[in-house]
């Protein structure tokens, strides 16, 4: 199936026909529009930040809201009986204790408050709480989005906790690292996916061919799309971004083959940006677009930062996505804290395709 990055909500035609979905830490709704895209009926979701759920609410109106904690969600005994029959229960656990980017190890076993206003939470932990919740709802199929640090180095010890928990839980599971570059949208952003499978449901697989023993096989989740380069989403006339005199400065002195803010200062400055702020060049898609307003995507060929309408594009959001304000690092953060819409709506449409005799 094709998708188009640039899409508009009012426009969107969704089946609603192919399976029920729960979204956790659901943000700005990306996950659930890939979801939607993909032909599944999104049901309700759990969000702990109020003005994250409102932007979601006054766009998807979900049938049911949970604006707490997973912690306490997850222990609630009065859930609707709906969310005992899901298709798919869907969570992108809070991962910054696991970014390449940020303190990763010094980070782990400690409480983090969000400057959105979020309460302290222990963030390396929730992963664990949503399995709980997984093996109390009991859906079909569990799928789980996190960064691809915790698959580096010490964090591999995570993961092994992670899948123990799942197999526990009563669930088969997999991990996939998916690049949204290669599903049509417009950037490029690793992530690694966990998608798990309720044990009964085992036989209804199709089985590997060639194995001497039976195997819980694995998705095909090559997707192979030509990459989105730059020039395909600039969108000239709108300057929203701000821009300093120091970015001037930075921008004057960048060489060609700098990737980030970061080269250029270590070689007129010699020090390396605290952010992780990178160089947009023309003809390949951006990197990873993040939620920090310190991180930074400044054109190579242009002084300035990418405008918003290009950041919407870059993350495979509708245009005419209401995000309650009109912002520039609001929208940059919702985008940065959210799935692309299309990196999920490929891998939506391809794990019903595979595995459609769950469903």
């Amino acid at each position: 199936m094709e998708f188009n990055y640039k899409w508009y909500l009012k426009d969107a035609i969704f089946t609603k026909n192919k399976g029920k979905v729960f979204s956790c830490f659901a943000c700005g709704g990306g996950s659930t529009m890939g979801y939607k895209l993909a032909g599944f009926d999104v049901i309700g979701i759990n969000e702990i930040d109020k003005r994250m759920a409102n932007i979601y609410i006054k766009n998807h109106n979900p049938k049911y809201a949970f604006i707490e904690g997973i912690q306490t969600f997850k222990d609630r005994t009065d859930l609707p009986a709906e969310l005992y029959e899901l298709d798919i229960l869907d969570g992108s656990p809070p991962c910054s204790s696991f970014s390449m980017a940020g303190n990763r190890e010094k980070d782990w076993g400690k409480q983090k408050k969000f400057a959105e206003g979020q309460a302290d939470q222990v963030l390396d932990t929730l992963f664990f709480d949503f399995i709980d919740l997984a093996e109390k709802l009991q859906p079909k199929i569990v799928v789980a989005e996190n960064v691809t640090g915790m698959m580096k180095g010490n964090a591999r010890d995570y993961v092994r906790k992670v899948l123990v928990a799942f197999d526990k839980a009563g669930y088969l599971v997999h991990e996939y690292v998916l690049d949204s570059s290669q599903m049509e949208v417009p950037q490029r952003r690793e992530r690694v996916f966990f998608i798990a499978v309720r044990k009964d449901l085992e036989r209804l697989l199709p089985s590997e061919q060639g194995l001497l023993f039976s195997d819980f096989p694995r998705l095909n989740m090559k997707f192979g799309r030509l990459p989105i380069p730059f020039d395909e989403i600039r969108s000239e006339g709108l300057n929203d971004a701000p821009w300093t005199a120091h970015d001037q400065n930075i921008w004057d002195k960048r060489l060609l083959g700098d990737r980030t803010y970061s080269c250029t200062l270590q070689r007129i400055e010699n020090r390396e940006s605290n952010f992780n702020s990178s160089y947009v060049y023309p003809d390949r898609p951006i990197s990873t677009l993040t939620s920090s307003a310190g991180s930074k995507m400044t054109l190579f060929d242009e002084p300035r930062q990418m405008n918003s309408t290009e950041l919407i594009l870059a993350q495979s959001f509708p245009l005419d996505y209401d995000f309650l304000s009109d912002k520039y690092a609001k929208i940059k953060y919702v985008l940065g804290m959210s799935v692309p819409p299309l990196m999920m709506a490929h891998l939506a449409t391809r794990l019903h395709k595979e595995w459609g005799a769950i469903f």
